[in-house]
């Protein structure tokens, strides 16, 4: 009998099934150790020795597999096949050899796998290989790395500029790119422009064509400054007569693009599906383990053979021959730093249309984005009928030429399977809109309708959205694509990035910490330097490069970076924020006047501070001038003592003092009375001080609150707002709230169930942070919750998880049947766990819909992490 390992057990379950009673199959459930977050666990002075810890849950996982291996005759490491994957294979092994768990004669071998699927499995069985140790060494150097910038970078962050959180080696030019945009924004000076477009008719077709040249002169876009210039050329049309003077058609071919690598899926699904690409990755994983689509972290574009043949028999049965090329397309990955271990993501089998299989909507939506896209690369190009059409307006003295332009398909290929069908001249229709053209002759006269002249203005570059930022470093090679997601949500949980809508904007926050790092240590936030070590760390992997070299030259250039800052005094870092900032902070005034002339004493000189929670504004005249203001309010002037809003909101009944709505350094908040202890509150984020009413004042000063007795311990839960927003306390431990408004309407119920997630995830965040019950049930023994979780909806009670049947769907679940898994689970667990027996003691409660989880800083030390590479301290 051999041992396999692998990371979930999800996989474990279905790769049993396919290996039989010859084999057991286990899962680590991720990683099994991680580097300590303390100093001393990268030791730069011992040759970069590391110290790794096993954590409580792992040290299980590593018991059942060392006593499966008591009567086994082999262990095979079959772990995700990529770089961090190879990592816990080698993890695993050092454990076991450490416990001595592994006798002489014991076997080791790695097998890899790109898909779950019974074919990839039994020929992956067939060529075992030795652990990659270069691809180990890669991960060595990545997380030496990681943790030697957090831990020597953060630290001078939190000393230098009180109220940052982190920095980090892929993080932080993240960060950088999203400020600079921002910065570009702010400099931005918008230039007039005037359009000119005239509505013609031939044939009773109408059709558009703007202006082209004016005296044999071509127009270019910004060329029409004024609204009189537009308004003289529109004069000229209207009095003119059109003659058809050219007209080219030329036929062109629209390529399909290449299967999708994990950076151009998080992207497509960003787009067209409005998914995060955190959100992708896991409704990806999912499909992977059950075995539907190949390997999800990947950059490489080609695909296997196999699968190219089997794209081509799907697109041959269900569109046709006239829809499959001669040859298959092969595409080679042109990403800087890709590594073609693995093939694209695909479907496994592409004749499971999506939607002939069972699917939750989002796996259903994506598992559909998939398929069409690696059909649609093996399918033939999209031919399409370009037509440019001149058309010379006749005037005295003057030569004026309007352009107008179109395009047919002529044949769709593959923008078939998007919903796009061919259409010929003959099916135009009235729509003005339509981009196609009326039948166009040399000579012809088309008649006019109307000249519309229109003012614009020329934009800004547009901020990045997460499709676009990951787009981007991939561009410049920064970070690897399986980190892009946990680079993303690192940034927003950190409070350094905020999305409104789509788009991604700094917070003050993050703006100084890039501003800091470009003015300290410029060279660790260039995009060049972090693309070249990310190809650095790639020879580590393909063995053409000691990674302990690499971390010695890093280091020696580093810690001098560091000691030139050491002594650095906060007027000097104060002096070159204001100074990077300064478009930021103070901008210039319509007026002409000094906008850094403190509008509270006249004489004083408004300048960046820091407090104990972070920067503000502050003028040079304190203590005797105590005018203060927020960042964000920088760039109106508001300060402290004109905030719109301060002022009495009214009494409190209890007490008969008066409450006031204050504005301070870090923002507006509520006080109760004028004693010399008042009790405070400040707004939660998202609430406008404006609006504020003495109700929602009163509420706030009511916090903490009781919201009742834990049932199992008798000590009392409160909820309340802290620092890093709503949550819930007992018996000396916190729970996160997802939504401010919880904090004041959360019941005993809800509040028992976040509490026991959070116990049961070990209080660490990532993915098992709370989320909402999908259903709640009261029951004697416990509440009852059908819950979402990694590896699937499942009902839990108390410490007992019991996962759902694929058939039935979490909403669907009843007490019942709730109880029965609950019971079956409990005698599956050797009846260490007390099944619930009695029936339900009142009405099931009312279906809630999950709530909206923030994205966790950090995965548990036992998952596998896709920050790895970046790893915030």
């Amino acid at each position: 009998m051999k041992v396999v390992v692998v990371e979930s057990p999800a996989k474990a379950k279905t790769i049993n099934k396919y290996l039989g009673k010859d084999y057991e199959v286990l899962a680590s459930f991720g990683h099994v150790r991680d580097l300590p977050a303390k100093d001393g666990s990268v030791r730069p002075d011992e040759d970069f020795a590391m110290s790794w810890e096993v954590d409580t849950a792992a040290k299980k996982r590593i018991a059942d597999i060392a006593s499966a291996l008591k009567g086994a005759d082999g262990l095979i490491l079959a772990t995700d096949p990529d770089r961090e994957g190879e990592a816990i294979s080698w993890h695993i092994l050092d454990v076991l050899r450490a416990k001595k768990a592994l006798r002489k004669d014991t076997s080791v071998q790695r097998v890899v796998f790109n898909a779950i699927t019974k074919d990839a499995v039994t020929a992956a069985m067939a060529k075992p290989r030795d652990i990659d140790m270069p691809l180990v060494d890669a991960y060595l150097a990545r997380r030496a790395l990681d943790y030697l910038v957090g831990f020597t970078l953060s630290p001078i962050l939190w000393r230098k500029l009180p109220g940052s959180r982190s920095a980090g080696r892929v993080q932080s030019v993240a960060l950088r790119l999203v400020s600079d945009r921002e910065r570009e924004i702010e400099k931005f000076k918008p230039d007039e422009y005037w359009s000119v477009e005239a509505q013609l008719a031939q044939n009773g077709k109408n059709f558009l064509a703007r202006l082209f040249a004016v005296d044999g002169k071509k127009t270019d876009k910004l060329d029409i400054k004024t609204g009189e210039d537009a308004a003289a050329l529109r004069k000229l049309i209207e009095g003119g007569q059109f003659n058809v003077a050219n007209v080219e058609k030329k036929p062109t071919k629209r390529n399909p693009y290449a299967p999708f690598t994990t950076s151009s899926l998080q992207q497509d699904a960003s787009s067209r599906l409005g998914l995060s690409p955190s959100r992708t990755m896991q409704i990806a994983q999912r499909l992977y383990e059950d075995g539907l689509i190949t390997y999800m972290r990947t950059d490489a574009v080609q695909m296997a053979p196999e699968g190219i043949a089997m794209a081509r028999s799907v697109i041959g049965k269900y569109f046709g021959g006239e829809y499959l090329p001669e040859k298959a397309r092969i595409y080679q990955t042109k990403a800087k730093n890709a590594q073609e271990a693995h093939e694209a993501i695909r479907p496994t089998d592409m004749f499971k249309r999506p939607e002939s299989l069972n699917l939750d909507a989002d796996q259903a939506k994506l598992y559909g984005l998939i398929w069409k896209r690696t059909l649609a690369s093996q399918m033939a190009s999209a031919a399409i009928d370009r037509t440019t059409v001149d058309i010379a307006v006749n005037v005295p003295g003057r030569a004026v030429t309007l352009r107008a332009t179109g395009s047919v398909v002529t044949f769709p290929g593959f923008l078939t399977l998007y919903g796009i069908e061919a259409k010929s001249d003959n099916d135009a229709d009235d729509d003005t809109d339509d981009r196609e053209l009326p039948p166009l002759a040399v000579g012809d006269k088309p008649d006019l309708k109307k000249v519309e002249i229109e003012q614009h203005f020329t934009q800004p570059p547009a901020r990045y959205t997460e499709a676009s930022l990951i787009k981007k470093m991939e561009e410049l090679g920064i970070g690897r694509p399986s980190t892009y997601a946990a680079t993303l949500a690192t940034l927003k949980d950190r409070d350094y990035v905020k999305l409104e809508g789509r788009a991604l904007h700094p917070e003050d926050r993050g703006r100084i910490v890039t501003s800091f790092l470009e003015s300290f240590f410029a060279r660790y936030v260039e995009y060049g330097f972090t693309a070249h070590l990310e190809e650095q760390l790639d020879h580590v992997s393909a063995g053409d490069l000691d990674y302990k070299v690499l971390l010695r030259d890093f280091w020696k250039d580093f810690t001098a970076a560091t000691e030139e800052i050491k002594d650095l005094r906060v007027s000097e870092v104060l002096d070159a924020l204001n100074d990077m900032l300064s478009d930021h902070i103070f901008p210039a005034r319509e007026d002409g006047s000094d906008p850094r002339k403190c509008p509270t004493c006249g004489t004083g000189t408004l300048s960046l501070k820091l407090g104990k929670f972070g920067a503000f504004i502050g003028c040079s005249n304190y203590p005797e001038c105590k005018h203060t203001m927020q960042l964000s309010d920088a760039a109106t002037g508001q300060s402290s003592e004109t905030a719109a809003g301060d002022g009495v909101l009214g009494t409190d009944p209890a007490s008969g003092e008066e409450v006031f709505l204050k504005s301070g350094r870090f923002g507006p908040y509520v006080q109760l009375g004028e004693g010399k202890d008042p009790k405070r509150s400040s707004l939660p984020k998202g609430w406008d001080a404006a609006s504020l009413t003495l109700e929602k004042a009163l509420q706030l000063l009511s916090l903490p609150r009781e919201v009742g007795l834990h049932p199992e311990t008798g000590l009392p839960i409160s909820a309340g707002l802290g620092r890093y927003g709503p949550f819930l306390l007992h018996d000396g431990k916190y729970a996160n709230l997802p939504d401010v408004e919880e904090v004041f309407t959360v019941g005993l119920n809800r509040a028992v169930d976040l509490i026991a997630q959070k116990a049961a995830n070990g209080g660490r965040g990532g993915r098992g942070a709370a989320v909402a019950a999908i259903q709640t049930f009261e029951h004697d023994g416990g509440p009852i919750t059908v819950r979402s979780g990694r590896y699937g909806p499942y009902v839990n009670q108390g410490k007992i998880n019991a996962t759902l049947p694929k058939d039935l769907k979490p909403e669907d679940v009843t007490l019942e049947q709730a109880i029965a898994l609950i019971a079956a689970r409990a005698e599956a667990t050797s009846g260490k766990k007390k099944s619930p027996t009695k029936k339900p003691a009142a009405k099931k409660a009312a279906v809630k819909k999950p709530a909206a989880k923030k994205a966790a800083p950090k995965k548990a030390a036992t998952k596998k992490s896709d920050s790895s590479e970046d790893v915030p301290f």
